[in-house]
């Protein structure tokens, strides 16, 4: 969420910054709910000191035997009550109609994201390793035929729908592998704290990290009003709503692996076949809570938390800045990382890793404090570590062989006990 203060100093700027996001000169009707809304606290100020000031003379009217000016002022105590009653009802009114417009805002880009209006504009930054060559055509995940006895859409389809998966054998075995390598990497290796959190959360975290109100039809709610997380960002990041933390405490990083549940609301006809876009799925995510100096390298440091996983596991890549037009909503600068899927013949998304400035603690009211200083607001990054599911077909993509086996990276063999290949008849040897 945005400062009003800000907003209010120089407005601007904020429309500018705003316009690369495609949005024309909003500070104009943040001023004016502002303006309203800070007239009305003024007025109820004014109200209750005129208040207190006929409280005061009751007493001396009283004392005195005055019993008119008595009588009048006692009335004027009793009327000026009312109307702060009603300023006050009608500031808190104004405060959140400017609450919610600002709620709706996306964040303010960083001024070296490249301008551009959808994912061709994105930047390349690098690119790792070389994409595999065959012998043979490639093909997808889901079509190698060592894979197919442990990949089963039908009869996910009969449990849950489409856009679901029952995994088994071979496949869910290293499927599970990856994950705990990750989970094993980040925590010895790259420093982040494990950490097994609920995926069913409240409003107050969705709002946190910007999926509510926004984008609640891309998520799952149950009966009951909880959420089903789209992302442990969401658990990960709320881990310090309301909080004032001391600074010696940061950076606080954290990461989980958990099931992941995202409606796709705004994705009819994308990439249906196979494990690509699944309505759930798993995810090794990371968090981190840093002081606003750390922002930056923070984000760097992250970014090569996730670059390392696909290159231990041999798995080429390119790394890309995303433009304004392809930015997400609580993101200042967003650095994708895309894996190589030979069955596709392209880079695909298998890692997002976002700084989101202060835009979240605002959001959450997630502060520190330096000494005896006034609290600030604490910066928030959050990054896939990577999605499992689409790190598993990159593998079986990468490995699959012209008998329709699958050759698994050395790197992996101590999570699956040494095994080294799915078999055309889809076991693990």
């Amino acid at each position: 969420m945005h400062d009003i203060r800000a907003i209010r100093e120089d407005p601007a700027a904020f429309d500018a910054a705003m316009a690369r996001r495609g949005m024309l000169r909003p500070s104009s009707e943040i001023l004016a709910i502002d303006k309203v809304r800070r007239s009305k606290i003024a007025a109820a100020e004014a109200a209750q000191a005129d208040r207190n000031t006929a409280s005061k003379e009751v007493g001396a009217a009283l004392a005195k035997g005055d019993d008119a000016k008595f009588e009048r002022l006692r009335a004027l105590v009793a009327e000026k009550k009312d109307e702060i009653a009603r300023l006050e009802g009608e500031a808190a009114a104004e405060d959140a109609r400017l609450r919610d417009f600002l709620l709706e805002l996306p964040n303010v880009p960083h001024d070296d994201v490249p301008h551009g209006t959808d994912e061709s504009e994105n930047l390349e930054m690098h690119r790792w390793g070389e994409p595999p060559v065959f012998d043979f055509d490639p093909v997808e995940h889901f079509d190698i035929a060592g894979v197919m006895p442990g990949m089963d859409f039908e009869t996910a389809a009969k449990l849950s729908g489409s856009r679901f998966v029952v995994l088994r054998g071979a496949v869910a075995r290293v499927h599970r592998a990856l994950a705990q390598m990750m989970l094993d990497i980040h925590t010895s290796e790259n420093g982040l704290t494990e950490t097994m959190t609920p995926v069913l959360v409240r409003d107050e975290p969705m709002v946190g990290t910007n999926q509510l109100p926004k984008f609640a039809e891309d998520s799952y709610a149950t009966r009951e009003g909880l959420w089903l997380i789209p992302t442990s960002e969401v658990t990960l990041t709320n881990t310090v709503r309301d909080s004032i933390l001391d600074a010696d405490s940061l950076p606080i990083r954290l990461t989980a692996h958990t099931q992941c549940f995202r409606s796709e609301a705004g994705a009819a006809g994308k990439d249906t076949a196979g494990m690509l876009r699944q309505h759930q799925f798993e995810k090794v995510e990371m968090v981190s809570i840093v002081h606003p100096d750390a922002s930056e390298e923070e984000q760097k440091r992250m970014l090569r938390c996730a670059e390392g996983i696909l290159e231990r596991l041999g798995l080429a890549y390119r790394t890309v800045s995303l433009c304004t037009g392809d930015l997400g909503f609580g993101a200042r600068r967003t650095y994708d990382v895309e894996v190589w899927l030979p069955g596709q013949n392209r880079y695909r998304e298998i890692s997002s890793v976002s700084t989101c400035g202060d835009f979240q603690s605002r959001r959450m009211n997630a502060r520190f404090r330096e000494g005896d200083g006034k609290p600030e607001f604490v910066h928030t990054l959050n990054g896939s570590g990577l999605a499992v599911g689409r790190t598993l077909i990159a593998v079986l993509e990468h490995g699959q062989t012209a008998d329709g086996g699958v050759e698994l990276p050395e790197e992996l063999l101590p999570w699956l006990g040494g095994a080294k290949a799915i078999t055309p008849e889809g076991l693990l040897m």
